[in-house]
């Protein structure tokens, strides 16, 4: 059941070393009060599933030395400069008091673990400093009591002050661009110099020294992260699965989007991202949610779970809305489905990712010139990027604390050092050109789809032109888009599929459909 599902809030699950309990000398364990729970389990590892058991699961808690001080004290280590990085504000909706759900910033976050509107963390030579607005007295009536200092200093192993204690920034502080406007005009009044919204372009020299220590930290997760992030993929496959049960011709993309929100709402935890639920599945990231589902449509959802640390899944499926794929269908989405398996079998530490991308396309090429819809040598629909034609974007991306995790500093956390965004129709759209570690969580996610902006723009004398079977395609008229997507952690040994709850055979979806 959904209820049972324990959502593991590892800042508070076990006590940060500053903060050490003053009569044991034992470290402490405080919550506040919630609508999740912390549940403990004795087994090391993570249930075994089978296809088809996509139940929410239980999960142990992180190994209390992942802990928040733990990843300060990582920081100071890489970066000894001092720090100060704010939390946000909530925005308004329509009023001042509609505000839109308040959600961290996720650099901060990394760091706290509290959804602190508001906040700001300052870490240096003194040690690491949260400051947090005065609670008024007359909130109390709309949104009842708040902590106190000492309440947050006790959660969070952390020295915490009221903000008008912050009497000034030294020279020198570095920060990292929130996506937050008025987060960015904070703290250009504290640190006397333009502090612009996201990117990297605009980064100060000392920030972006500070930048790509974050970077380091962020790329390999620990164990804390890891549990998090299993919970939020073992939610995300309970949520796929009640969407695959309830999907019925003639119903609207929101019911069968309900359905998928439904479960992750009652988990306690959040949507990691605006989700897509869609038989328009060749527009890429479709938003509207206002289409009726045909008998003889693809429904695409790509919905993921976010924990209330903020920790993210990001799961795609592709499914027929009568619950068996016609052979077309069926022929693509095999296609697809080869495409994502030669991808993972060179997931592994050293790989270059660049090198996974080149492996689904390599390997959608040979199923589509195999199905007569290209016709060449792999080499020659190489060169003229045919691939681009049906598959355009990259294979997939960083996953951490967002869904497409650090690209808030723009491609300096998504390509190593040396190397940058290719031009070509091929490679422009990766998100990611750097080689794995173990600890790095990616998706692995090609597809499938029939865009007619592209397929429309092809040179009529062009090498695409005579590669393209146009009367082949026209058979698949039933296959608008196809996406497979699943979320990754790299092993010392190869690579482990967070997802693996959720089945990704043709044959094993439709009995999930079925039953």
């Amino acid at each position: 059941m959904v209820q049972d599902v324990p959502v593991v809030r590892h800042a508070q699950a076990h006590a940060d070393p500053e903060v050490r309990n003053a009569q044991t000398g034992s470290s402490h364990v405080f919550t506040m009060p919630s609508l999740w729970q912390i549940v403990e389990v004795n087994s090391p590892n993570p249930p075994s599933t089978s296809p088809g058991d996509v139940s929410p699961g239980r999960w142990p808690l992180p190994s209390p030395s992942e802990c928040f001080a733990a990843r300060r004290q990582r920081l100071r280590e890489r970066f000894a400069r001092p720090v100060v990085l704010a939390s946000g504000w909530a925005r308004a909706r329509n009023f001042p008091h509609n505000h839109q759900p308040f959600r961290a910033e996720s650099h901060f976050l990394y760091l706290v673990g509290r959804q602190l509107e508001g906040a700001a963390l300052v870490i240096d030579s003194g040690g690491a400093r949260l400051y947090v607005p005065q609670p008024d007295p007359a909130d109390r009536l709309w949104h009842g009591p708040q902590p106190s200092a000492n309440e947050l200093s006790a959660e969070l192993g952390l020295e915490v002050r009221f903000m008008e204690d912050l009497a000034g920034l030294v020279a020198g502080t570095a920060t990292l661009p929130p996506q937050d406007p008025r987060a960015a005009e904070w703290l250009t009044r504290q640190l006397g110099r333009p502090v612009s919204v996201g990117g990297a372009a605009a980064l100060h020299a000392l920030d972006r020294e500070l930048a790509e220590a974050m970077i380091a930290l962020r790329l390999v997760h620990d164990a804390g992260a890891l549990g998090q992030m299993r919970q939020a993929a073992r939610v995300t496959a309970a949520a796929h699965a009640a969407g695959l049960r309830c999907t019925r011709a003639g119903q609207r993309e929101a019911e069968v989007c309900a359905a998928l929100r439904a479960v992750i709402a009652g988990s306690g935890m959040d949507l990691a991202y605006q989700p897509i639920v869609t038989v328009k599945g060749e527009v890429l990231h479709a938003q509207r949610q206002d289409g009726v589902l045909g008998a003889n449509d693809l429904l695409l959802v790509d919905v993921g779970a976010e924990t209330p640390e903020g920790w993210a899944a990001d799961v795609t499926r592709t499914w027929p809305v009568c619950g068996r794929f016609s052979a077309t269908q069926r022929d693509a989405y095999d296609a697809v489905l080869t495409a994502q398996a030669a991808a993972l079998a060179v997931v592994r530490p050293g790989v270059r990712f660049a090198d996974v991308h080149l492996a689904s396309q390599r390997a959608l090429l040979g199923c589509l010139t195999d199905l007569k819809i290209l016709r060449g040598s792999l080499d020659e629909l190489l060169a003229c990027h045919a691939v681009a034609l049906f598959y355009p974007h990259g294979v997939g991306h960083l996953l951490g604390l967002d869904v497409h995790d650090m690209e808030d500093l723009g491609d300096l956390a998504g390509y190593a050092p040396g190397r940058q965004r290719q031009l070509d129709p091929s490679r422009r759209h990766l998100r990611l050109d750097r080689d794995l570690e173990a600890g790095m969580v990616v998706t692995i996610e090609p597809g499938f789809y029939q865009i007619p902006d592209l397929l429309d723009g092809i040179d009529p004398s062009g090498p695409l032109s005579r590669a393209l079977d146009r009367q082949r395609l026209a058979a698949f008229r039933d296959v608008r888009g196809i996406r497979i997507e699943d979320d990754v952690l790299v092993t010392p040994d190869g690579h482990e599929l967070l997802s693996a709850a959720l089945p990704r055979d043709a044959a094993a979806i439709e009995a999930l459909m079925a039953g």
